[in-house]
């Protein structure tokens, strides 16, 4: 397996992945999404986003999208395909991604998990991300098309 960073044309990939796996297909939105979206995602986040590739097949299995503003990290997209969980792959994903944020000089990172997504909330604890209770998450959709949210 290696580690590579993501281009657009990957596009078709990442969302062959994302689909197949029901958590990231939940988390997915038709604008933020797109392939607009992402190619407007990764121009601003060139060197923070990552893939793991199968370097005999080139199958794609797995995917980081993280970035920054400045000041914070995100981790906006883990997905490991559902064959290749458990060998290691998230790990080093979130490695790679860590990796890249603090040379741009980020200190902290968060991610937003599904309360209800057991296993990946049991892995973010497993790589360190602690649970913030005191904190309310609150958004706001400015595009018709993009659901508010549960």
């Amino acid at each position: 397996m290696e580690i590579q960073q993501i281009t657009i044309e990957d596009y078709d990939s990442l969302m062959e992945l994302w689909n197949s796996v029901g958590m990231s297909k939940r988390a997915l939105n038709p604008v933020d999404d797109s392939r607009d979206g992402i190619e407007r995602y990764l121009r601003r986040n060139p060197s923070t986003c990552f893939k793991a590739v199968d370097e005999e097949s080139g199958k794609l299995l797995g995917v980081i999208l993280s970035g920054h503003d400045g000041r914070r990290g995100i981790v906006h997209h883990l997905c490991v395909s559902p064959d290749s969980q458990h060998c290691g792959i998230g790990t080093k994903l979130v490695a790679a991604a860590e990796a890249a944020l603090k040379a741009e000089g980020i200190q902290k990172i968060f991610i937003l998990v599904f309360n209800d997504n057991e296993k990946g909330n049991a892995f973010w604890e497993k790589q360190g991300y602690s649970l913030r209770t005191n904190l309310n998450y609150r958004n706001k959709s400015l595009n018709e098309e993009i659901p508010a949210g549960e």
